[in-house]
């Protein structure tokens, strides 16, 4: 049996097994929840939390301008007009005519042969088609379109969602660069200093020319650093002035001032209640793309039903042209029609099964899609946690390093101890700052992750709701 996380069903708390969510059979037809309402990442400004001006201001001109978000609004308004088309399909056609024709016939197509017979005349008429929709074939079409629309809604959040994700992802990359330029030039600053204090020590007898020289390549490995974090830079501004449709000229005086992380202590759900979930655009459009199938699929069987339509003409006919609108000129029909077709090589049988196929992929990618939403966010909640954990563990590395540094240099001043482990010690508070920072990066990126996982942002009472 073909089974389906139903769109009204209840994920629960997270993690989850594919096998709790593939628990509900097949319903016998498709009811796609209209009471749901779906959001944008516009509607609840999650990154506002993060409370940076500079990143809210980057993601509302990036809204406004990226290419991406202009072509899905673009694919709504396709599919709205296309669902208008199909709507049309309710309405009688009606055409207008009017000319004026000659025509001669020959005289000689009867046993006896007469002369050639000539006419003209003046034409004016009204004429009209009109699929009666009794067996509701137009209605299944427009059931399948209105689906479409939605799954086209649907993509536009996605695009929104991964737009303003993306930017906030690369101005924290951004400002880890900054972060990491400024802990290199301090580092910089400070090893000049030993550097001076060894050469000091060797000009008074008291040191080696090794120590001068280890000093300075300590010095120099690190100025060596900084061109790189500089590239870094640029290409991060370059990254987001594309996602921002804008030219990279534009943002350097905005962004190439260093600017500090935002705070990444955040509280996170540990149980995503269900309809947080279905909000996720994914989510909706598979849903929408599933409605769509079974419209198609019913669109199919329905083609096994007779069609209904009436026809119908009014108009007038008169040598003169002053004739044309005396009453023994007027013409008209009508004409109902009960159209049915019986045999067509199994033509149909077999379009209902490949309809019937394709609902199928509409399921099983739906049940993927599902279960893709819960891996991720359950990876970023982990991801979060576990970066939290780490940079608790950092800031105390980083500070014994410090101390490790500070101590080693004191005996080294007093000859207790060799330069060798001030290097070591300089050398190892550079990297743990950089780890520290990089986590505390990591830290923002996977909440932003966690907000896009979800569709948007949380509050307290969505999480009490679970719990």
């Amino acid at each position: 049996m073909v089974q389906l996380l139903a769109g009204c069903g209840v994920l629960g708390s997270l993690p989850l097994s594919a096998q709790n969510l593939l628990n509900d059979s097949l319903p016998g037809h498709w009811v796609y929840n209209e009471h749901f309402d779906q959001t944008v990442p516009t509607d609840d400004n999650w990154w506002t939390r993060f409370d940076d001006p500079l990143l809210d201001s980057l993601i509302a001109e990036g809204v406004a301008n990226n290419y991406n978000v202009v072509m899905a609004a673009r694919r709504i308004n396709i599919a709205k007009q296309s669902l208008n088309s199909v709507r049309a399909g309710y309405f009688p056609t009606i055409g207008l005519s009017a000319g004026w024709t000659k025509e001669r016939g020959s005289g000689a197509i009867s046993p006896v042969v007469t002369d050639a017979s000539v006419n003209d005349y003046f034409s004016f008429g009204l004429n009209m088609n009109w699929e009666i929709d009794v067996f509701g074939k137009i209605a299944a079409k427009s059931k399948g379109q209105k689906a479409a629309y939605d799954a086209s809604r649907a993509e536009y959040a996605a695009v929104m969602t991964s737009l303003c994700a993306n930017i906030a992802k690369s101005y924290i990359q951004l400002r880890v660069w900054q972060a990491e330029r400024e802990v290199a030039m301090e580092h910089i600053a400070s090893q000049s200093k030993i550097v001076k204090i060894t050469e000091a020590r060797h000009e008074a007898g008291l040191a080696s020319m090794l120590d001068v020289t280890q000093a300075k390549v300590v010095y120099y490995s690190t100025q060596a650093s900084v061109p790189g974090l500089e590239s870094g830079i640029h290409t991060t501004i370059n990254g987001l002035a594309l996602l921002l449709g804008v030219y990279p000229d534009s943002l350097y005086a905005r962004l190439e001032v260093p600017g500090k992380l935002p705070s990444y202590s955040r509280l996170v759900p540990v149980g995503v209640p269900a309809e947080l979930l279905r909000r996720r655009p994914d989510i909706v459009e598979a849903e929408s793309q599933l409605a769509v199938y079974a419209a198609s699929l019913g669109v199919a069987k329905k083609d096994f039903l007779p069609t209904l339509s009436l026809q119908g003409a009014i108009g007038t006919s008169a040598h003169e042209f002053g004739n044309l609108f005396k009453s023994n000129s007027f013409t008209y029909s009508i004409a109902p029609t009960l159209t049915w077709t019986v045999f067509d090589g199994l033509a149909r049988k077999y379009n209902v099964a490949s309809a019937r196929e394709q609902m199928e992929i509409g399921i099983d990618n739906y049940n993927l899609t599902v279960m893709t939403a819960v891996e991720e966010v359950d990876n970023s909640i982990s991801s979060y946690l576990s970066t939290l954990r780490k940079i608790a563990v950092l800031n105390d590395v980083v500070e014994q390093s410090r101390k490790s540094l500070d101590l080693s240099l004191d005996l080294y001043k007093r000859g207790l101890n060799p330069f060798s482990d001030v290097v070591t010690a300089q050398l190892n508070l550079l990297e743990n700052t950089n780890l520290l920072v990089t986590a505390q990066g990591d830290a923002i990126t996977a909440l932003i992750s966690l907000y896009s996982a979800l569709g948007g942002g949380w509050d307290e009472d969505m999480m009490s709701e679970n719990n």
